[in-house]
């Protein structure tokens, strides 16, 4: 399965309009109290980093936003960050990557790579995570299989929240989660996935993950609900990873829409998610169950 070039004026407007209106939706949402935020860059690019009042940092999240890879920047998403910073207690320094149609493939992996080996100089590994949601979540997971591949020193763990793992959207929850998906459509991701792909198979395993090989990744928290399109990509992820001897941890909130635990508080399950999230952060982070 290939993927269509966006080269023309009206594909172009569309995926504009798409950016937009997904900014919009995401950033719908209230700033979470106690946030406090400051910019910075990694690598020369542009960083969001993220920290919570009264909560000392006990690592660093580097953090890669959702939005379809041709939408979302770290400030219109700074709330299921900041969600991800109280949970797991450290700092969360969220790239803005580029994006598509601008900045089609490689682009954003390219940055994402970056930003990785720029955080390493800063940060110790063992005090590292490194994560994302959706879009977001699918580069952090290919992040990871590169820095292995490049003989990086590795991350503690990677927080993945409904990663997007197989791009040619193989899996039927694709169509059996249609219905009830109150985010994603088929259409929608086919049109932001070929505008990423921008004529790169989406069988590549460096769009499509899970495609890769996975032996060797640092251990996973894999977080998905079971009403989305990407329910399949998540469960197949978990499946091929403890074949690969990866350790790897799943949290499925039955009822639970794309990316639940950064929606707040009146999501029923995003606080169980979040708890398992403290738990993941606190276990690759050996942080004493006596700190607060």
């Amino acid at each position: 399965m290939t993927s269509e070039k966006y080269t023309s004026s009206e594909q172009t407007t569309r995926l504009l309009d798409i950016r937009a209106a997904l900014d919009q939706a995401m950033g719908a949402r209230p700033v979470p109290v106690g946030v406090r935020r400051s910019a910075s860059h990694l690598a020369g690019i542009p960083v969001l980093d993220i920290t919570i009042e009264d909560i000392e940092p006990r690592g660093t999240l580097l953090w890669f936003h959702g939005g379809g890879f041709v939408a979302g920047t770290p400030e219109v998403t700074i709330g299921k960050a900041a969600a991800t910073a109280r949970a797991a207690r450290v700092q969360v320094r969220s790239v803005d990557y580029r994006l598509a149609p601008e900045h089609p493939f490689p682009a954003a992996a390219e940055d994402a790579l970056s930003a990785y080996r720029a955080v390493l100089e800063q940060v110790p590994a063992d005090e590292l995570l490194i994560g994302g949601e959706s879009a977001g979540a699918t580069l952090a997971l290919g992040l990871a299989i590169a820095a292995r591949d490049a003989g990086l020193a590795l991350p503690r763990g990677v927080l993945l929240y409904s990663p997007a793992t197989d791009l040619t959207m193989a899996g039927a929850s694709y169509r059996t989660k249609a219905d009830v998906d109150d985010a994603l459509t088929r259409a929608l991701l086919e049109e932001v996935f070929g505008a990423y792909a921008a004529g790169v198979p989406l069988e590549d395993p460096r769009l499509s993950p899970l495609r890769a090989e996975l032996r060797g990744l640092p251990p996973l928290l894999v977080v998905v609900g079971t009403h989305e399109l990407l329910l399949d990509d998540a469960l197949a992820l978990v499946t091929r990873a403890a074949a690969a001897d990866v350790d790897v941890d799943l949290v499925v909130g039955a009822g639970m829409p794309h990316v639940f635990p950064g929606r707040g508080a009146d999501i029923p399950r995003a606080s169980d998610a979040l708890d398992a999230v403290e738990a993941f952060a606190r276990r690759r982070l050996a942080i004493p169950s006596s700190i607060g």
